[in-house]
């Protein structure tokens, strides 16, 4: 029992690693072994230059070759941009604060990064969208399908598709909607030096949580404070079950 408390205690006092060490309201850093890292950097990185590689040569294919710029196409061809982007602009700072488990980058531009992540995600998810709704009237409304998937009609969608995405992206974090009228929990409890995650607190935006799965809750905020809070009510249970 007496060593059970004993390395207790030593945990309690033993400092976290942190984002900021001279910030107070930092957020804590989990630290990976260097070869972990360079894996994780080397499996990260070849995935984002296969996503731009891939997305590019279908964008190639369908503006060079004349015969396949159809209706069809030109929604494939808006997929392809949205993962293209994903690849080359989302991927490599989520990438670094991943691995890093910290974010260096600045407010301002994870306010911009969570908005493309998701107006891109949102634009993809859309796409398909109306890529099924256009193979449904090919199949099975094919007399139909050439005066309704006209070139024009794509294109509206397609408008349509990539202006709701960016309302709804930049609308909600920049205007702070996702924690609309839960502010103060939100800045007291949750936000903290180096974190750069998507908080849906806002009722509103729970609704739309479940097709939002790359986004989550920022929970590692911590000070040395809370971080001696925690580990001394782990003591007292680690007491109780002696």
């Amino acid at each position: 029992m007496e060593m059970r408390i004993n390395i207790s205690q030593t945990e309690i006092w033993k400092k976290p690693f942190l984002c900021y060490e001279f910030s107070n309201r930092s957020c804590q850093k989990f630290v990976y072994p260097l070869e972990t890292r360079i894996l994780l950097y080397i499996l990260f990185s070849v995935s984002s230059v296969v996503t731009i590689i891939g997305n590019l040569l279908v964008i190639i294919t369908v503006i060079h070759f004349k015969q396949l710029r159809t209706p069809t196409n030109y929604l494939i061809l808006s997929l392809a941009v949205a993962d293209l982007l994903v690849g080359g602009v989302v991927m490599p700072p989520s990438m670094l604060r991943s691995i890093e488990t910290c974010w260096y980058l600045g407010d301002l531009f994870c306010k911009i990064h969570s908005s493309l992540d998701v107006t891109l995600s949102t634009t993809s998810i859309l796409n398909l969208c109306i890529i099924s709704l256009d193979r449904y009237y090919a199949i099975c409304h094919p007399f139909q399908y050439h005066s309704k998937m006209t070139s024009l009609a794509t294109l509206v969608m397609i408008i349509i598709c990539w202006s709701v995405s960016a309302a709804l992206g930049f609308g909600m974090i920049f205007m702070e909607l996702n924690i609309l009228g839960v502010e103060d929990f939100y800045y007291e409890n949750i936000k903290c030096d180096g974190g750069c995650t998507l908080a849906l607190l806002s009722p509103p935006v729970l609704i739309f949580a479940p097709i939002m799965g790359p986004y989550e809750l920022n929970s590692n905020k911590v000070c040395e404070n809370c971080t001696v809070n925690a580990r001394i009510s782990l003591l007292s249970t680690n007491i109780l079950s002696v």
